[in-house]
């Protein structure tokens, strides 16, 4: 016997594992972007995957963190899946590096000032070289590594307000990027916030992308794991068994929805 079955949260929005998932394409969530930037309205943007979904169940400031997202997008293909399997199906994935490269695309366009948080320096002058060659519309307001500790969070945050930037894209492992968004999104002042996870690495050249067809069978986690053994098999190994039994429970007794406490009257 099964339990009760969650339906969508709004017309836009799906319940996954006790979170409001958009249920929006590539292209919708890029208009969102652009509507917030010319409304000069804030839109934090979250990415959810297999990883995210077990941390967040022991990690309640990851999940209070996606909770305060104003835009939660499935950026992994398991995600995805499990809608499907549960009957709340989204209409695609949206990956996080898509939709950095997309909001490029668009700054070049329109020249938006993008800043750009995280990675090392050197992957960081790859990521602005890149940005110099195939984006040369879209203009630099500034940038920052992201080796710097949290006692320094409010002058990094300060830095980037004082940039005027349409974009900001934070390359910081999670709960990390989470977590200095959603504490410092007022004083960052940025209208489209977006935590890209380790695009930089992607985008300048150090790291390679799984091929398309491994993308579309989401096998993108094993060509990291062939790259990476030593460091990433006991990683995925965990974090992919865990997931299925989440999917498995959450098919028969779906999770009540979370609620962020701090929107809670």
């Amino acid at each position: 016997m099964t339990g009760p079955v969650a339906g969508p949260v709004s017309d836009h929005e799906v319940d996954l594992f006790g979170l409001p998932v958009a249920a929006l394409t590539s292209e919708q969530v890029v208009a969102r972007c652009v509507a917030a930037v010319e409304r000069r309205e804030v839109l934090e943007i979250g990415v959810l995957n297999a990883a995210k979904v077990v941390s967040m169940r022991r990690d309640a400031r990851l999940r209070e963190s996606l909770l305060g997202c104003d835009l939660l997008v499935a950026d992994g293909q398991a995600v995805v899946w499990a809608s499907r399997a549960l009957g709340r199906p989204l209409p695609e994935r949206v990956a996080g590096i898509d939709l950095f490269t997309s909001l490029l695309e668009v700054a070049s366009e329109r020249r938006l000032r993008v800043y750009l948080l995280g990675a090392t320096a050197e992957v960081l002058a790859g990521v602005e070289q890149v940005l110099a060659t195939r984006y040369p519309g879209a203009v630099l307001a500034g940038s920052h590594d992201g080796y710097f500790v949290p006692e320094q969070d409010d002058d990094v945050a300060r830095e980037i307000g004082r940039a005027r930037a349409d974009l900001l894209f934070v390359a910081m492992p999670s709960p990390r990027k989470e977590t200095f968004v959603d504490a410092h999104r007022d004083v960052l002042a940025v209208p489209v916030l977006h935590g890209v996870g380790g695009s930089f690495d992607v985008v300048s050249g150090r790291t390679r992308r799984a091929p398309g067809w491994m993308q579309r069978a989401g096998l993108e986690w094993a060509y990291r794991l062939l790259q990476e053994p030593r460091r990433m098999w006991r990683r995925y190994l965990v974090t992919n068994t865990l997931f299925v039994l989440l999917l498995v429970r959450e098919r028969v007794w779906p999770s009540a929805p979370y609620r962020d406490p701090r929107r809670v009257a």
